[in-house]
């Protein structure tokens, strides 16, 4: 069955999930935990809608396969189509923001990149995004005091503000336009940023984003 967005007020969103498009390193102090240099353009890639399972189910991450971080974002519901547009074009596209899980293998991953090989298997992999509901937008906020947290098990982990990303939203949606056309039912996933760590068996998650978005979540033993 495919995965159907929804809005915090009970609304479906009429679209199922299409693609997932993702910015790596939008956050300075993020690239340099991992020993990345920082970005001067966005650095994109996709997962697709098999990657996406409801942030309120249990998440089930596949330990066998190694380490599995996890990399809390801000999420975007697209909600028109969107190709090499402006920012301000870009902005009216955008009608929902939520909470994503980017769940990534790192042993998996750095073993790629040592290689020089795609990362995507380290990525994209079933249920490797949990996607909250979206908070319904009437039109653009304050994308820079856009603010998301993460606790694990009680204990702050990650704390996401809008005016620390490397490319704002807007300027980064009229990006992806430029490269992967956007439709109605895509979303944009906007970067992590510091505090990314292996996921713990039998781990509580606490998600909040302001405006009134919370979801607390187990990571399955």
């Amino acid at each position: 069955m495919r995965f159907m967005p929804r809005f915090t007020d009970g609304q479906p969103f009429p679209e199922p999930l299409g693609k997932i498009v993702c910015v790596g390193r939008n956050y300075a102090e993020h690239a340099r935990e991992l020993n990345n240099p920082v970005p001067s353009e966005p650095l994109l890639f996709i997962k697709p809608a098999t990657a996406a399972v409801p942030l309120e189910q249990p998440v089930n991450a596949p330990f066998a396969r190694g380490e599995v971080h996890y990399e809390t974002e801000l999420a975007l519901l697209i909600g028109k189509e969107l190709s090499h547009v402006t920012a301000d074009e870009a902005e009216r596209g955008i009608v929902g923001i939520g909470l994503a899980l980017d769940l990534t293998l790192r042993d998996v991953q750095s073993r790629l990149k040592e290689k020089g090989h795609p990362w995507e298997v380290a990525k994209a992999f079933d249920s490797a995004c949990p996607l909250s509901a979206f908070l319904p937008l009437a039109e653009a906020p304050d994308w820079a005091s856009l603010a998301f947290t993460l606790e694990v098990n009680g204990e702050p982990r990650q704390q996401g503000c809008g005016s620390d990303m490397l490319f704002p939203v807007p300027a980064l949606v009229a990006e992806m336009s430029r490269h992967f056309t956007l439709l109605p039912g895509d979303v944009v996933l906007t970067g992590t940023p510091a505090g990314v760590g292996p996921l713990e068996r039998g781990a509580t998650l606490h998600f909040t984003l302001a405006g009134g978005l919370e979801v607390t979540t187990r990571v399955v033993e």
